[in-house]
């Protein structure tokens, strides 16, 4: 495509390190997009005739199928997806697969490609990411009523339901969704006609290319067209930033699962055994939710890695740009349905749950009671303090510390401070939005329905 101007040909290994063809093949749906939407936009200038076109587009069509039945024969010569593409075309449709690329320069139809092809990944994933949400809505209706701990610094803190924990991650994925929407905005935007970067000298209708190819609008800088990938970035971040939302997921649950929680069993077909030991269960299915996060992440760093030291403009260092992309979209693709099979199919183990509720974890409760009294909050939070002291030097659980105990302590309790000691009522009694109450746990499963119904 562009040995006119050398005496001969690049080194094997050089052409090896050069070519992009074993990975960036997957552009060619978006590559072949972009042309036939470009030999349109040729036709409509009167650089080629409606016949041309037309040739040219059925080429093109027919080159897509045998890529789609991968039945597409490479050659040594197919240098990246570009060269690929046009010189199959030329086999099929002959010299006048020459005049596609006139005006047009593999910097922007690159750019364009990648563009399309992000675009794709991004509604992709979005529709998985609602797939998990609504794994977790399902879930959380069911065992809507079941009480856990709840965990601050992994110690035991405040009894909460199972059904808001497990909320807790759908509004992480709901702000995933949302983040990925944003990005497709900002990836919306066409680069094709920018040429290698000063433009297009042709004539070419821009904005016709943007509709044809679904495009919001069209770039306003020719030389920052063919060199942005901030899409990209924001795109691995927010990949990176989901990965995260999953891993932490994994670790509640691998926790969750174990001998020593035993809050949820998870079913066989997510589970892994024991090359020697028989009776082990794995939770391997999240905690590789877990390993996979740093793997995302580390797609994120590279990419930053390669833009950071870059001149204006296009540069080779930007054929890295498409693996991290490509491993983040394939990592996610695998994981979501996963994360998404293991909440649908979990076991919840309430009776576990509830045995692991502990009445020192009702303390603040008991600072509550004495605030009800007019007590300052700091004041109250310190006598409630003194009062699991004493129940700890003692041996004894807090509710079985006596009236006369409490009254020590301060004569502000009364007999009725046994009735802060009732697990249900404590959870019923945070009826805010955003609360572990579960009427406020039903308002909050009922504004996420809406969320996903705006997916």
């Amino acid at each position: 495509m562009w040995g006119g101007r050398f005496s001969k040909s690049i080194d094997d290994k050089f052409a090896y390190l050069n070519n992009s063809f074993r990975f960036d093949w997957r552009l060619y749906d978006a590559d072949i997009r972009g042309s036939i939407a470009y030999a349109k936009a040729l036709a409509r200038s009167g650089i080629i005739t409606d016949a041309e076109r037309d040739v040219l587009i059925d080429g093109l069509q027919r080159v897509k199928q045998e890529f789609d039945a991968r039945t597409f024969d490479t050659k040594p010569s197919d240098e990246d997806i570009h060269a690929a593409v046009e010189r199959r075309l030329g086999e099929l449709v002959g010299a006048v697969a020459g005049k596609l690329h006139t005006g047009r320069s593999r910097n922007d139809q690159v750019a364009t490609d990648t563009r399309l092809f992000t675009h794709d990944a991004i509604s992709n994933l979005q529709s998985l990411i609602s797939s998990l949400q609504k794994s977790i809505i399902e879930k959380s209706e069911i065992y809507l009523d079941v009480l856990m701990p709840g965990y601050t610094h992994v110690q035991r803190a405040q009894p909460i339901l199972f059904s808001h924990w497990l909320m807790s991650y759908f509004w992480m994925l709901q702000r995933d969704w949302e983040r990925f929407a944003d990005c497709a905005a900002r990836t919306s935007v066409l680069p094709l006609g920018a040429g290698a970067l000063a433009g297009n000298a042709l004539g070419i209708d821009r904005e016709f290319l943007a509709r044809e190819l679904g495009f919001a609008r069209v770039s306003e800088n020719s030389i920052d067209a063919v060199s942005d990938r901030d899409f990209i970035a924001e795109f691995l971040f927010d990949a990176a930033l989901l990965g995260v939302h999953l891993s932490r997921l994994g670790e509640d649950l691998v926790y969750y699962s174990s001998a020593e929680f035993g809050f949820i069993t998870m079913d066989d077909a997510y589970a892994t055994g024991s090359s020697l030991m028989p009776q082990k269960k794995n939770a391997d299915a999240m905690e590789l939710a877990r390993g996979k996060a740093g793997r995302v992440i580390g797609d994120l760093v590279t990419l930053l890695t390669v833009l950071k030291g870059l001149p204006s403009s296009y540069d080779k260092d930007l054929q890295e740009d498409k693996e991290p992309l490509f491993d983040a979209v394939d990592t996610l693709d695998a994981l979501l349905p996963v994360v998404a099979g293991v909440i649908r199919t979990m076991r919840v183990n309430a009776d576990k749950m509830l045995a692991a509720l502990d009445p020192s974890m009702l303390a603040t409760d008991l600072a509550d009671y004495l605030v009800r009294k007019e007590m300052p909050f700091r004041e109250a939070h310190r006598k409630a303090g003194e009062a699991v002291k004493l129940a700890e030097s003692r041996g004894v659980a807090l509710s079985e510390l006596s009236i006369q105990d409490f009254k020590s302590i301060t004569p502000e309790f009364d007999a009725d401070v046994k009735g802060v000691f009732d697990f249900n009522k404590s959870i019923a009694s945070r009826n805010v939005i955003g609360g572990t109450a579960p009427a406020a746990v039903r308002t909050q499963i009922e504004r996420a329905k809406i969320c996903i119904a705006k997916t």
